[in-house]
């Protein structure tokens, strides 16, 4: 039934000739098929009840479309999210030819070409300038308004505002218009309706006469509060009526065919364009400046191209342009007059209404700035510019004052809110600077798009490439959802037409070639599309290749799925050393794996695939890499007791010098404890260490996983999680944290005094990645223990035995035991624990448990294969008091047992010895002890006072002429928290912080 309505349609159009404007198409409804009748529009019999009128302009309309016949496109919203996404739009219009004059369009030619183009271009136009009424060349500026900057009335009113300044400057102003969009969010958005309409006509779902009310509101509403002369605000509205009812006429016809046709789309979806510039022209007026609107379809004459876009005809849309000039007395009216046309819509040579495509409405402000040959292009939207990247994903993402016509294309191939390539060319021709402004910030400058941008020489003097490397990258971007298709076979080497056959292939798949990528040997070709073609593509080949794979000259056709493409983008990249390796660092320090690479011979962009859950990572480090200071970490904080709220405090008071002066920026994101969490927020970069305490207090319920998450994806490159609980729980988290990438710094001594397969699978870990496993302070606090192990090994010294007094608790007890007469072990214990020295329970230190994990670290560090079960360990808690219930109680039964160790300490100094409870690791013979030993009193050992530790290392190096000793404080808050300070800085070494 549809078809032979349509039919019946086409075939009424072709009994009509084209030049009648003073005729009518009637359809007399008879079922089951609908007959056409002609005839004369002043016969009202046959326009009666049944029957349907249209305007001549109307009827024009749907003739023209008719005579071009059915399309079989897809449907109109698919059609508008094909112009938003950049999705290509098959047209199968039969087309004309075009002029021989007439410019051609290659979306190949770069910017350099422009430069060529562009003096002969300009001497012809300056020539002619005197002869034409439109004065080309002559101080014209072109300002294009998108939907959102013409939502409301009152925006409206700012844009006539400024064109009306720009041209009481004197300077002559062009305006392109959108159709009205929204400045609020469940307002009716022009363009939706109108499409909304098309589509439900040809369904037959008369719920789209409810679109056109929607319309009719809309713009009378916004009429009413801006056109306040009477007169223009009749003239307005009888025109927008009038159309309406051409609209609900045409929508009319498509319900009772129950089809539309491209051309009946592009005609129906280019009114808002008409109704805002007739609109904003009248607003001028209003305000008391001389305005009037120009109709693109009278001036504008594009053809079909082959890429599913559309060519201007330059010849003759020039000759309209000076026609309408010379026909209106524009160009003598001067900058006295502001021009305002429609944006988006254009004829065929045929007369029949069309649109622009993608990004229409900037292509119209290009296309009319170059046949003005204007001076500027602003193009006002509602973002400041074009932004180094995406800032909804990188939350530093940057302005970028300018690019070259070759960045912004590469950029918008890449998906960044840049102009469509196609929308620069026209200002190419001729050199034009085009501005992106923001309409809602006009303070700001926005970003200039032109062939101006400074090129640094590759030997150029006096720059620093370190910190100028901002200036060689301009911009990243991403397409999220490839996949990568790789094609491998020993035949392929040295084959002619390879390559041919699998690109063509897949051309005739229907498949977009995103990026290539091919190792000189020819072995392979690999190459990305979009994950939705990857089955159609990969079909297609197989059985192109069928003979090849079954022969063997072709192992496979496989697919990588799940990936996703990262472009740097830079045209002073080129012949630049060091731009390659900075990328990959900042990568591969991510621990992101490339997948594939791509790098054209221009050098303008370095293309990578990557994992796609990897890409929000990748972004971030390298836009961190090249726009941020040198190091940017991001640091989650397990544990916010004494040390960790130390670690804090000492952090915030460093946080300024280690930006300044070393060009570090440590970011707290996350701080856990085991009840709450406290995350920075959406819009936060990092936690203020000045009140975080109170935000801790009302912080949400703790979880270990969402805590983990947030902190690799905070945004910066890299990420480290410092762990200043004493928990096995947490330490169990480390495998985990080091293979997402995220780099550990510990004091925490349950991971590496564990079981000794976890122990091996974190270093393991550590030295087969790019990640970071810091503990230094798990042994010593602040003193460089672990540091010192691996600085001996590394230079080829060999660890005899490593001997010290490793807990500050236990050393304060007996410096101080035994040093005034009476002194009781039990009084210097309850001493130590008031002091803050000891554990809530001093059994936790008495037990030298805490001393045989030490042990067993520096151990394994040392190369011995220790668990903490093979370390015989001397207890100083009484046999009977450990399994007492409670501390106090421990406490109150020490003083029984303190005549032991009385008696040992008198035994030791009748013999002129001091006593000492050390840890022991005797590599020589592969074992561990904790005990209690004696020393004589000028042993270094013996001379200890106060909490600190002591350590001496015995090697072959350091053997006959001594030892070497540490001595430092080994225990507190303060130094235990400046050691894992010490450690996050290393980390920041590693990851190219200077040092």
């Amino acid at each position: 039934r549809k078809t032979r309505a349509t039919e019946t349609l086409l075939a009424a159009r072709r009994t009509l000739p084209s030049s009648s404007s003073d005729q009518r198409l009637v359809f007399a409804r008879s079922p089951p098929s609908y007959t056409p009748v002609r005839c004369l529009s002043r016969s009202r019999k046959y326009c009666e009840n049944k029957t349907l009128k249209m305007s001549s302009s109307a009827m024009h309309a749907l003739s023209t479309a008719a005579a071009v016949g059915p399309r079989g496109a897809p449907g109109l919203r698919a059609r508008q999210q094909q112009f938003s996404s950049g999705s290509a739009v098959t047209a199968s219009r039969s087309r004309a030819p075009a002029a021989a004059s007439a410019v051609p369009v290659d979306l190949g030619v770069r910017a350099v070409a422009a430069d060529k183009m562009a003096p002969a271009a300009k001497a012809r136009a300056d020539a002619a300038a005197s002869l034409s009424p439109v004065g080309r060349g002559s101080g014209w500026e072109v300002h294009k308004f998108g939907g959102t900057c013409v939502g409301s009335s009152e925006r409206i009113s700012g844009s006539c505002d400024l064109l009306i300044e720009s041209s009481k400057k004197g300077i002559k102003t062009f305006g392109v218009v959108s159709a009205m969009g929204v400045a609020n969010k469940g307002e009716p958005k022009v363009t939706d309706c109108l499409i909304n309409a098309t589509e439900m006509a040809s369904a037959r779902n008369p719920a789209y006469a409810d679109e056109l009310v929607k319309l009719e509101e809309k713009h009378r509403t916004t009429a009413t509060q801006l056109l306040t002369d009477a007169a223009e605000f009749m003239a307005y509205m009888d025109a927008f009526m009038n159309e309406l009812q051409d609209l609900k006429s045409m929508l009319k016809a498509m319900a009772i065919a129950g089809t539309s046709t491209q051309a009946f789309a592009d005609f129906v979806v280019g009114h808002g364009e008409l109704w805002t510039a007739r609109l904003c022209a009248a607003t001028i007026r209003c305000k008391g400046f001389d305005a009037q609107w120009i109709d693109a379809r009278d001036v504008l004459v594009v053809t079909d191209a082959d890429d599913g876009s559309v060519d201007v005809d330059y010849e003759r849309s020039n000759a309209n342009l000076d026609k309408l000039f010379e026909d209106t007395g524009h160009g003598a009216a001067g900058h006295g007059r502001v021009l305002i046309a429609t944006g988006f819509i254009a004829r065929t040579p045929d007369g029949v209404p069309t649109t622009l495509r993608r990004n229409g409405s900037d292509y119209s402000a290009t296309i009319f700035g170059a046949m003005l040959i204007a001076d500027q292009i602003s193009i006002w939207t509602d973002v400041d510019g074009v932004y180094s990247a995406d800032p909804r994903t990188v939350k530093e993402a940057v302005c970028l004052k300018s690019l070259s016509y070759n960045e912004a294309w590469e950029l918008s191939y890449f998906g960044a809110n840049v102009l469509h390539p196609r929308t620069t060319l026209p200002a190419m021709r001729y050199s034009i600077p085009i501005t992106l402004r923001n309409f809602f910030n006009q303070a700001a400058p926005g970003t200039s798009i032109s062939d101006n941008c400074k090129v640094v020489a590759a030997d150029s003097v006096g720059v620093n490439r370190e910190s100028d490397m901002i200036n060689y990258v301009k911009g990243l971007a991403t397409i999220d959802d490839v996949c990568l298709i790789n094609v491998e076979g020993t035949g392929m080497v040295g084959v002619p037409g390879t390559a041919n056959a699998v690109f063509q292939t897949v051309k005739d798949a229907g498949c977009n070639v995103v990026m290539i990528s091919q190792a000189s040997s020819e072995h392979s070709i690999c190459f990305a599309v979009r994950s939705h073609e990857a089955a159609g593509a990969v079909d297609a080949l197989n059985k192109r290749f069928e003979k090849a794979i079954a022969a063997g000259r072709i192992k496979e056709v496989s697919v990588i799925k799940d990936c996703a493409i990262l472009a740097a983008v830079g045209q002073n990249m080129c012949q630049t050393h060091g731009v390659c390796a900075k990328l990959f660092e900042a990568l591969a320090t991510a621990t992101v794996n490339v997948v594939a690479i791509s790098q054209g011979c221009s050098e303008y962009n370095i293309t990578v695939v990557v994992r796609k859950k990897d890409i929000t990572k990748a972004l971030n480090a390298v836009h961190g890499r090249f726009y941020l200071s040198k190091t940017v970490l991001s640091v989650g904080i397990v544990g916010p007791g004494l040390v960790g709220q130390t670690l804090l405090r000492q952090m915030k008071e460093q946080l300024a010098e280690l930006k300044t002066e070393y060009a570090v920026d440590l970011r707290v994101v996350a701080i856990t404890g085991n009840a709450r969490m406290l995350l920075t927020g959406d819009s936060d970069l990092a936690i203020d260490l000045e009140k975080w305490e109170g935000a801790y207090q009302d912080a949400p319920a703790a979880d270990m996983e969402q805590f983990t998450q947030h902190v690799q994806d905070s945004g910066a490159p890299n990420q480290v999680i410092i762990d200043c609980s004493a928990s096995e729980v947490v330490a169990g988290h480390y495998k985990d944290w080091l293979k997402r990438g995220i780099n550990v710094v510990t004091p925490n001594k349950k991971a590496n005094s564990g079981p000794l397969p976890y122990y091996k699978e974190l270093r393991n870990i550590q030295r087969n990645g790019y990640t970071h496993y810091f503990y230094e302070g798990t042994v010593g606090a602040g003193l460089p223990i672990i540091s010192t192990v691996r600085n001996l090994v590394d230079a080829g010294d060999k660890v005899v035995k490593i001997e010290g007094i490793f807990s500050g608790t236990l050393s304060y007890i007996f410096n101080t035991f035994g040093t005034v007469d009476g002194q009781r072990f039990s009084d210097v214990v309850q001493t130590a624990k008031e002091l803050g020295y000891t554990e809530p329970d001093p059994r936790d230190d008495l037990s030298g448990t805490d001393v045989a994990r030490k042990v067993v670290i520096l151990a394994r560090e040392c190369g011995l294969d220790l668990e903490l079960d093979d370390i015989p360990v001397q207890s100083l808690v009484p046999e009977p008091l450990r399994a007492t219930a409670s501390v106090e109680e421990f406490m109150q039964e020490l003083p029984k047992y303190d005549d032991e160790m009385a008696t040992a300490t008198a035994e030791a100094t009748a013999a002129g010895e001091k006593l000492r409870y050390v840890g022991v690791v005797d590599v020589k013979n592969g074992r561990g002890s904790v005990e209690l030993r004696r020393y004589k009193v000028d042993h270094p050992f013996a001379q200890l006072s106060g909490s600190d530790n002591i350590i001496s290392f015995e090697t072959k190096r350091y053997k006959e002429g001594g030892t070497l000793v540490i001595r430092g404080p080994g225990a507190g808050a303060e130094v235990t928290a400046g050691g894992v300070f010490g450690d996050l800085l290393r980390v920041c070494q590693y990851l190219g912080a200077p040092s």
